[in-house]
């Protein structure tokens, strides 16, 4: 929230969009009489326990009390008026009535609050006390619960952060951490060295350099720096995290570079090292620039929560913050040994679905039943089917694929309905036999010819691998499966519906942030942290901040080295295609990364670079496929940056630390992912999908199939002659977002909780070998933990809900590493029925289909000669 403007009026009624009026208390000056009176009664009542008391009732963590919490909130309250706590809640009310991640109970609370003293019924003295207190959280902490969970209300700016020994750890556990997460993501199902996992890293280093270091400080020009400032600090800590998160993850290009690569696709062998590290540098850079200009939209704004930045405050707090000693519901257990019994029990039972027991982790257990029964498999399969399976995995990887623990209910739910819906529509499509869908499997991406074999490529390429239209009719077109079909439609569909959706529903928060870039750039003087006073805002502006025109330099600059390297090497890319796919990745960056912010849910948009790629170079898929990276490498790279950024707006770090620390950490990056992808490339059966250690690079599979359909073929025959309800789902998708932004503006009481973006998002989930089966573990829980616990025992959930999570997956993932390097990478069979069963049937195969090519005729699909 930017938390409530000092000249904002106050009104009689409260804002509310379902017409219903709450009437507020008059305020007159005898209030300010009766303060010092209530002050007194107050202090009488011993209000500093009731605060604590209180403060536990909103969500609030023992750790933040033990910090000085309940002084700094009492001296709070007790500086408030109640008129100034009454026009802070007003505006409270009316900022957050429509927000879906703000407490219903919280905003229940408030509204009673505002009807007055005697409607309240509590008596003067409670009334006064809890009105200045909810005033004295919103405007001196977040207003939302899991927030105050990880985030402390102060801040000390003399704790060290910047030091010598940060970098150099950082550094460190980047090239360790990117090489590793570039390697395995080409894995399904991929895991990663997640910020939890570093941090846990991270830690035993820092304190044994605050142990060996020499206590000497140097100083090189006009810079010094301290070897050993003294023990290893929490704010430290979070700065080193921050280098490892950003550099640390796989390159967006990394998915790209197989389809380019490798002999089962395009097979562009001009493709290696040094290019690598220049496309690298595109992708990583945009994100980096976009992540400058997106601070006003993504970071400062109080309802960008970022829910999937939370567990790593948390953990961080729990590895370096002391811990209250108390009895929440019947648990005494300290966080820091909870998070290492998990992480030890996930670390030793990862052996058992990962290489021992596989078959616990593709539990397609239905199939069994009947192993060659294709209906079955159709509908409950977890390879090829839609994974209707109410048990469909006891492998953490998957139980926790969609983050069912970190992400809001309401989003988790909202994407698990449409994904229901989904599977329900891809079953009519396929058993209809829609656009001759039943001649093929029903749920993978592959693209298939009119004789049901994949598509062979090198059948309708010249010489010079551009599209030969004579071989094209000579051979078949492309068909695509039923749940490809959906997912391509659902995936036009998004980017319009959200972004009238979003920019209806956001406004404000869209002009707010172009008037604050306008004024940042035409006076550098201004601070933009002027615009906001919320309470981190307000302990941010102790710090200098990063000027909006580095990123803007940074932008221009990446925009340089791309249209040179797509002109230098033999891209078959345009430089004006380069120019128009980046300036449509900008504007729908925005936009995208709003909606990620507030729900967890990242909706890609790579899809949109691969149809504008079709139209703007026809016949050419290998140029396709470069507007769809660069179109892509934007918003992935700038989610990736900029929640970061509001990871160390939360830590209150130096801005221009992080800046300094986010450009080292992604330029070892870049250069160390490169040579991950080199080695990747080595692996026997690299991408195919019977890989033995499971490198099927699948979401290859998937860009590989979307530029054949729209790079090669083009367009115009995919969309005008074969599959012409594609693209009329672009208009679909914006007319609906009009009619349910105003449903849920006239009902918001029935439609708070429902997001057409979020719901719309579960059909794009479909569309290769992922499924219900993915998803359906987690819901359960998401349901548990995020809807039932969170709900009825807050102060539980605070205190270990994202220990739990990062626990399991800390120890999933070490465990996953070190199977994979003595276990998988030179493969150890190791052949029972438990390893076998899920890959004995139909499912298993993943070859099946509904119907069979008739004899007489040969092939499938459209007659001969009427698809060119």
């Amino acid at each position: 929230m930017p938390a409530y403007d000092e000249s904002y009026e106050l009104k009689a009624p409260v804002t509310s969009t379902s017409n219903e009026e709450v009437e507020t208390s008059s305020y007159d000056n005898s209030l300010d009489e009766k303060k010092n009176v209530v002050d007194v009664a107050a202090q009488h009542m011993h209000d500093v326990e009731v605060i604590v008391d209180r403060m536990r009732e909103a969500g609030d963590m023992d750790d933040i009390l033990a910090e000085g919490g309940a002084d700094f909130f009492a001296d709070k309250v007790q500086s408030i008026s109640q008129k100034e706590a009454i026009e802070i809640l007003q505006y409270s009310y009316d900022y957050h009535v429509t927000d879906i991640n703000f407490p219903a109970g919280t905003l229940s609370r408030i509204k009673h609050l505002l009807k007055g003293e005697e409607a309240y019924g509590k008596g003067p003295v409670f009334y006064d006390l809890d009105l200045r207190l909810e005033a004295a959280l919103m405007k001196h902490h977040s207003p939302y619960p899991e927030v105050r969970s990880v985030c402390s209300p102060t801040d000390d700016p003399t704790i060290p952060v910047e030091t010598f020994r940060a970098y150099v750890i950082g550094i460190f556990w980047v090239a360790v951490g990117g090489f590793i997460n570039q390697l395995i993501y080409f894995r399904q199902p991929h895991f990663t060295l997640t910020s939890q996992v570093i941090q846990l890293l991270l830690l035993p280093c820092g304190q044994f350099a605050a142990k060996v270091l020499p206590h000497r400080k140097f100083r090189i020009w006009r810079w010094s720096f301290d070897l050993n400032p003294g023990p290893w600090t929490f704010k430290e800590q979070m700065f080193a995290t921050i280098i490892t998160n950003v550099g640390a993850q796989n390159s967006v290009w990394g998915q790209y570079a197989p389809v380019i690569r490798e002999k089962i696709f395009y097979n562009q062998t001009w493709a290696t090292y040094d290019f690598t590290v220049l496309i690298n540098i595109i992708c990583q850079f945009f994100g980096f620039g976009m992540a400058g200009v997106l601070r006003r939209w993504c970071v400062y704004p109080s309802k960008a929560v970022w829910p999937t930045m939370l567990p790593t405050l948390q953990l961080n707090r729990t590895l370096l913050t002391p811990e209250t000693k108390r009895t929440i519901n019947g648990w005494k257990i300290s966080k820091y040994r909870l998070f290492n019994i998990l992480l030890a029990f996930s670390f030793v039972y990862f052996f058992i679905p990962d290489f021992l027991f596989t078959a616990l982790s593709t539990f397609n257990w239905m199939t069994w039943i009947a192993p060659h029964n294709k209906n079955l498999a159709f509908v409950t399969g977890s390879k090829i089917g839609t994974g209707f399976n109410p048990i469909a995995s006891f492998d953490w990887s998957v139980l926790n694929y969609a983050s069912p623990m970190v992400v809001p209910f309401f989003t988790y739910a909202n994407r698990y309905a449409g994904m229901v819906v989904a599977a329900i529509v891809l079953l009519i499509l396929y058993y209809t036999n829609f656009k001759y869908t039943a001649y093929m499997p029903p749920n993978t991406s592959d693209i298939f010819d009119r004789y049901g074999e994949d598509y062979n490529l090198t059948r309708v390429l010249n010489n010079d691998g551009l599209f030969d239209l004579e071989q094209y009719k000579d051979y078949s077109p492309p068909y695509v499966t039923a749940g490809y079909y959906m997912y391509l439609c659902a995936s036009f569909a998004i980017y319009t519906l959200a972004f009238v959706y979003i920019l209806l529903n956001e406004w404000r928060t869209f002009k707010d942030a172009i008037v604050g870039l306008y004024n940042g750039l035409r006076n550098r003087k201004v601070s933009t942290y002027a615009q906001y006073k919320d309470s981190l805002s307000v302990m941010m502006r102790e710090y200098q901040e990063v000027p909006d025109w580095w990123f803007l330099i940074i932008l221009a600059v990446s925009f340089v080295v791309a249209c040179v390297v797509m002109k230098c090497y033999p891209t078959t890319m345009p430089v004006w295609a380069t120019v128009v796919i980046i300036i449509v990745a900008i504007v729908i960056t925005v936009p995208v990364m709003l909606l990620y912010s507030y729900t967890g849910f990242f909706m890609s948009t790579n899809m949109l670079g691969t149809i504008i790629g079709g139209y703007m170079v026809p016949g050419n898929g290998v140029a396709c496929v470069f507007t769809r990276a660069l179109g892509f490498c934007v918003e992935d790279q700038a989610e990736t940056y900029v929640g970061d950024q509001k990871l160390a707006h939360y830590a209150k770090l130096p801005p221009r630390a992080v800046f300094r620390g986010q450009f080292i950490g992604t330029v070892v990056q870049i250069f160390v992912t490169a040579g991950a992808m080199e080695l990747a490339h080595t692996v026997e059966n690299f991408c195919s999908w019977n890989q033995g250690a499971k490198f099927t690079c699948a979401w290859s599979h998937s860009i590989y199939s979307g530029s054949l359909l729209f790079g090669v073929i083009g367009p115009d025959r995919t969309l005008d002659t074969l599959y012409p309800m594609i693209k009329w789902c672009f208009l679909i998708g914006a007319l609906m977002a009009i009619p349910l932004y105003f449903a849920r503006e006239r009902y918001p009481k029935y439609l708070r909780s429902f997001h057409p973006v979020l719901f719309l998002g579960g059909f794009t989930l479909f569309g290769s070998t992922y499924n219900l089966s993915y998803y359906t573990p987690g819901l359960y829980l998401s349901i548990i933990m995020m809807f039932y616990v969170r709900r009825r025992y807050l102060a539980w959930w605070s205190k270990y809900n994202y220990i739990i999570t990062s626990g399991f997956t800390a120890g999933t993932a070490f465990s996953g590493i070190l199977i994979f390097l003595a276990l998988q990478y030179k493969p150890k069979t190791l052949k029972w029925w438990g390893t076998m069963v899920q890959n004995a049937g139909v499912d298993g195969k993943g070859v099946a289909t509904l119907k069979i090519i008739p004899e007489d005729v040969g092939y499938f699909g459209v007659p001969t000669g009427t698809w060119s």
